[in-house]
């Protein structure tokens, strides 16, 4: 399978070197007992997401997507311990939720949600030496990143090339793809993604430019608006105008085209910015990453009466597939199952796996250890830690319909292209 990412050497690897660094500290030998987060009958895990605020759709689905996977499980006679905080999507909540679950000592962190918290936590977590697991990003700060990292899902650069390169074999011209993200890390990780998608595409140096000047922009909420084929909008915000207007401010100004606008954002905003620009009769397609949340951002596009023109890729087996770990989450899950739970679910499949390879006692350089350069099938998906941190390579194109999110055929460009 083709690869979009260029893996540093051995990340994996280097964390658990830094982990084994940190042990040779001690003094003697060091009962297992005493390994932080582990006791005689338990494994304390510790994870932080928004569970009350206006993306909680997403907190609360990896949640109980983590809760169905490791509730009621044991590892060599110890059973796991949960132990969740809100951060309401806001970096400073993070800081101070991650503190908090570290002062109870967590074997690690797994689940966390989101780019920009992410961000807020990565250096705290690797100042402690705690490894981060299957957090709820594909943002290229954890691809390796500080400290000991373990991802589960594709980036989203390899989500934003999926949908440009079929966009783009399909004939949109490279000069017609636009884009509308959040104004933070996380929009800006969508942002890189398709730069690296479009650099060297003819038609494209001038978007190109104009994107990586917005990269450059330090800060936070820098005035990113007006000055490429690109809207931005705050985190936590939903008002889609100025946004829409940047766009509409590149096509006059460029004698330029809209085709494809890239969406990197959460569900409401998102949802949002296509209602609005449908209401000014605007016919570009829209294409939204995995984080955004399949099921509220359909849920919330059907009510506003939109049920095409809109992709989103996914970065988990689509949930009507055949493949063991989803009928296993089905029936763990029920009427809980989507798209968000069941990364949710896999991310805690995964971790069992990977404890139950731990020659010994379990302590985290151990679990290090058990995820370096493995492959192996979990449920039916293909698992990779051959050459990097990231378990999971998989990506797939699904479309909006009536029905909610189907699989895009052969011909779905050329028909809206028509």
């Amino acid at each position: 399978m083709k690869r979009h990412r260029q893996a540093p050497p051995n990340p994996l690897k280097q964390g658990l070197l830094l982990l084994m660094a940190g042990a040779a500290f001690a003094l003697g030998p060091t009962p297992a007992s005493a390994e932080p987060g582990i006791s005689a009958d338990s494994i304390r895990l510790a994870g932080v997401m928004d569970l009350r605020g206006r993306s909680s759709g997403l907190g609360q689905g990896m949640k109980k997507g983590l809760e169905a996977a490791l509730q009621g499980q044991t590892l060599k006679g110890r059973r796991i311990e949960l132990m969740f905080l809100d951060d309401a999507y806001t970096p400073e909540k993070t800081v101070a939720a991650v503190n908090e679950l570290l002062a109870k000592e967590p074997f690690l962190f797994i689940g966390n949600v989101g780019t920009p918290t992410a961000k807020a936590a990565l250096p705290i977590l690797a100042k402690a030496g705690v490894p981060a697991f299957g957090f709820f990003t594909g943002a290229g700060l954890l691809r390796p990143g500080e400290g000991s990292i373990v991802n589960f899902r594709a980036s989203y650069e390899q989500e934003t090339a999926k949908v440009i390169d079929d966009a783009l074999a399909a004939g949109v011209r490279a000069d017609q793809i636009c884009a509308y993200v959040q104004n933070d890390a996380y929009g800006m990780s969508g942002v890189a993604g398709v730069v690296r998608a479009l650099k060297g595409k003819a038609g494209a140096e001038t978007a190109v430019a104009a994107m990586e000047k917005a990269l450059a922009m330090e800060g936070e909420d820098p005035m990113r608006n007006g000055i490429g084929p690109l809207g931005v909008y705050r985190r936590n915000t939903f008002v889609a105008r100025e946004g829409y207007q940047s766009l509409k401010q590149w096509e006059k100004s460029h004698n330029a085209q809209c085709r494809l606008v890239v969406t990197v954002g959460a569900y409401t905003s998102i949802s949002n910015f296509i209602a609005y620009s449908r209401s000014k009769g605007e016919k570009w397609v829209a294409s939204a990453v995995s984080f955004t949340g399949a099921n509220n951002l359909s849920k919330e596009l059907i009510d506003n009466n939109i049920k095409d023109r809109v992709i989103m890729t996914q970065v988990t087996p689509l949930l009507e597939s055949g493949h063991p770990i989803v009928a296993e989450a089905r029936q763990a899950l029920g009427e809980d199952l989507g798209y968000v739970s069941l990364e949710g679910f896999i991310v805690g499949k995964l971790f069992l796996h990977l404890m139950g390879e731990i020659e010994g006692e379990p302590t985290r350089a151990g679990f290090m250890q058990a995820v370096a350069g493995k492959q192996f099938d979990l449920g039916g998906l293909a698992i990779d830690f051959s050459n990097d941190n990231q378990a999971s390579d998989l990506v797939t194109a699904t479309h909006l319909t009536d029905r909610g999110w189907q699989l895009m055929g052969p011909g779905q460009w050329a028909q809206w292209l028509k």
